[in-house]
């Protein structure tokens, strides 16, 4: 089996560190590097917690990289509330024995691409596109380097989770969204309408709490304080598993039911700002769009990893 070789641009978050752990105990991945942003706490925190996860899971052979503090042109918007104030809900917290690498997470992305044969490797984005959006303003060649940019963001039919239309990775930073679709990059996108087929129940928090590995244990705290979160504040609904979607689909796409359409976000509009415009009739796609998921595939698959 040759691994697929990955950078993983995230903003942890909950469900990013979830996603992290999978992508850590998955020998299809090869994670060349973690890159990280300002989005759901601090570029601070951000870094902070990427390597607090790598840590846990034993893996500082992997650098991370601290990139943009800020979105390229809007005023910060951060998710707290949703994620606890350290970003990763009930986890205990201490400063990681491994500082962040040197060199910015922009240049390192263009770096680590133009090292790898052209159309080898995938940028996996989980959190606002802005270290994305950055190095394909640097470096142009990017897009054609590229193999995919693999992300979480956006919705459609869904409607939006931070504000009536808008999916919160693409409202954090709407024009850095915008540059990446307008870029010409191979485009896979996992917005709520797929994200939110995927939900953490009680059983399956409960099957990865019984694997009884710190791992699992840490996963498991993750799901708990997303699951209880998300009951409070929308409508009693169990928590969606978002940013575990796209690495869930690189080590096993049967999991999802992808379309081809034209993605554009929305900059203009105060009222509608991150939008993502989904048309599957557009004659010239720039993306795939998931449409369904197999949350037990899903579910199955990351208590497998965490064994």
């Amino acid at each position: 089996m040759t691994a697929t070789p990955i950078i993983f641009d995230c903003d942890p978050g909950v469900d990013d560190a979830v996603a992290l752990l999978l992508a850590f105990a998955s020998p299809e991945l090869e994670l060349l590097a973690i890159t990280t942003t300002a989005g759901n706490v601090s570029g601070t925190l951000t870094a902070r917690n990427a390597r607090l996860i790598r840590q846990l899971a034993g893996r500082e052979d992997v650098p991370v990289h601290i990139g943009a503090e800020r979105p390229l042109v809007r005023e910060p918007v951060e998710a707290g509330a949703f994620h606890g104030e350290s970003g990763l809900g009930a986890l205990p917290i201490a400063e990681p024995a491994l500082p962040v690498t040197s060199g910015d997470a922009v240049q390192a992305i263009i770096d680590i691409v133009r090292a790898r044969p052209e159309g080898s490797v995938t940028l996996v984005v989980t959190g606002p596109m802005t270290n994305a959006a950055l190095a394909l303003q640097r470096a142009p060649d990017l897009a054609a380097r590229l193999k995919a940019i693999v992300a979480m963001g956006g919705a459609r039919s869904e409607g939006g989770n931070i504000t009536a239309s808008a999916e919160f990775n693409i409202f954090a930073d709407p024009h850095a969204a915008d540059v990446v679709c307008r870029s010409g990059v191979t485009i896979v996108a996992f917005g709520l309408d797929a994200t939110h087929q995927v939900r953490a129940t009680e059983a399956r928090i409960a099957a990865i709490e019984a694997l009884g590995n710190p791992l699992a244990d840490a996963a498991a705290s993750l799901l708990r304080f997303s699951r209880e979160v998300e009951r409070q504040v929308v409508h009693g609904l169990d928590a969606p598993l978002h940013d575990p979607c796209p690495i869930a689909w690189l080590i096993r796409p049967s999991l999802f039911e992808l379309r081809p359409c034209r993605l554009d976000v929305e900059t203009g509009s105060p009222l509608t700002m991150g939008h993502t415009a989904v048309e599957f009739r557009a004659p010239e796609p720039n993306a795939q769009w998931a449409v369904k998921a197999d949350a037990d595939g899903l579910f199955a698959l990351l208590t497998e990893r965490l064994a």
